[in-house]
């Protein structure tokens, strides 16, 4: 059976959820030596950060950590649940476009599999904005690791063996097994998950 159309699916344990986000390597280096993301005086609060559950879908953005200087480092970035739920209850679901929004902007984009190849069904993005990226750096980040190391041999198993499967590159830790995490039905619908009639009830 193949998943809901909008799904958050993320690698968690029972404190933290794991997010990504690829940057530069001034920033990266900074902000994994000292465990602060804004370490580097070149990271910047007043811009939108775009965060995403998704291992694949930070993979394709990035471009295995190859796509441009300004993403060749990819970091995982461990919240925990209830600052990840914090965030997502502020969010706004929005179709794309470049509307600047005080709020935390909710975006779903076709998913991908570690191969790059677009899904059928739609992945969360999540899009910390300058009136909260201070405090979602300062107080929300409880870890941060550089996976970039990880994003490339994953690409080269992939280029050197394009048969291997999935479940072989969970077993030997390039992909990491990602679970629905479950939302309150209130919150799925304000996120634009489940369909709701005029008056804002589900089905």
């Amino acid at each position: 059976m193949s998943p809901p159309y909008k799904q958050i699916r993320a690698f968690y344990d029972d404190e933290t959820v794991t997010v990504y986000q690829a940057y530069n390597t001034a920033i990266a280096s900074a902000a994994v030596a000292q465990q602060k993301l804004n370490a580097s005086p070149k990271f910047r609060t007043a811009r939108m950060t775009w965060i995403k559950p998704s291992w694949a879908w930070m993979l394709y953005r990035a471009g295995y950590s190859y796509k441009d200087s300004g993403q060749e480092r990819i970091l995982a970035l461990q919240m925990r649940h209830a600052d990840f739920m914090t965030v997502l209850q502020k969010g706004v679901a929005v179709d794309g476009g470049s509307m600047p929004l005080p709020e935390v902007r909710i975006q779903w984009d076709p998913e991908r599999n570690v191969r790059l190849g677009k899904l059928d069904y739609r992945s969360i993005q999540i899009g910390i904005p300058a009136s909260l990226s201070e405090q979602w750096v300062e107080d929300m980040i409880v870890g941060i690791e550089d996976v970039t190391d990880r994003a490339r041999e994953l690409k080269k198993v992939l280029d050197e063996r394009p048969d291997v499967s999935d479940d072989e590159l969970v077993g030997i830790g390039l992909v990491p097994v990602e679970k629905p995490f479950e939302l309150p039905e209130e919150l799925q619908r304000g996120l634009r998950m489940i369909k709701v009639d005029s008056e804002g009830h589900s089905p």
